[in-house]
């Protein structure tokens, strides 16, 4: 009598239509590993840069000049804006409005905390078309605090399109620095998956006020 056989654990279908979120440049047929830096500033502002597998930079994140953590800029590798991101002020669960370009009114989606409080950080993401935001688009699960997250579509666990988890080395600790690797499934939007992940970040970060 054959003995079962256990089923192979993360095994993750990949969309098959592509989701398509911030542009369509941004979708590859194959999966997308980026390694995300963190660069400490002054003024408690933190910097970012995302480089491939191979080291070559793809985009950066940079902060608005005394505008601390409620402006981030996402760039490509040539210094063009391909998104901005705000915090929108007085909402109760941290939300944040992501915008093509530089633009402020061009708005592709949103991203708050799914809850007030909260043992394990969930965000729920709009995009700019659901209006009613019965339920979300996207989920996010996990942070830089749990050292790793999970993109999920749609508001359940069951399809992954994205990862992030922290990268351990000799060289980030020495110099304390952050870097997390992060990866965009197939057919995925990679540049959707940094902004989500920069935005985690923001919210994850401790900071006062109650916006």
């Amino acid at each position: 009598m054959a003995l079962p056989v256990p089923a192979p654990a993360n095994v993750y279908t990949p969309p098959e239509e592509p989701i398509v979120v911030i542009g369509k440049q941004f979708v590859a047929s194959y999966p997308v590993d980026l390694t995300l830096q963190e660069k400490s500033l002054t003024l408690g502002e933190n910097d970012f840069t995302i480089s491939d597998a191979n080291g070559t930079p793809i985009f950066k994140v940079k902060g608005k000049l005394f505008s601390i953590r409620d402006q981030r800029t996402l760039r490509d590798a040539a210094g063009n804006p391909v998104v901005c991101f705000r915090q929108k002020i007085l909402t109760m669960h941290r939300r944040w409005q992501v915008f093509r370009g530089d633009s402020t009114t061009d708005l592709l989606f949103s991203v708050r905390k799914s809850s007030l409080l909260q043992f394990r950080t969930t965000l729920d993401v709009f995009l700019a078309a659901n209006n009613s935001e019965s339920k979300p688009d996207f989920t996010v699960k996990g942070g830089f605090r749990e050292h790793g997250c999970t993109i999920y579509s749609g508001p359940g666990e069951t399809n992954v399109v994205g990862q992030m988890h922290k990268k351990h080395s000799l060289k980030n600790m020495i110099f304390d620095k952050d870097c997390f690797q992060l990866t965009a499934l197939p057919n995925v939007d990679y540049a959707f998956i940094v902004t989500l992940v920069v935005i985690l970040d923001e919210i994850n970060a401790d900071r006062s006020g109650e916006d």
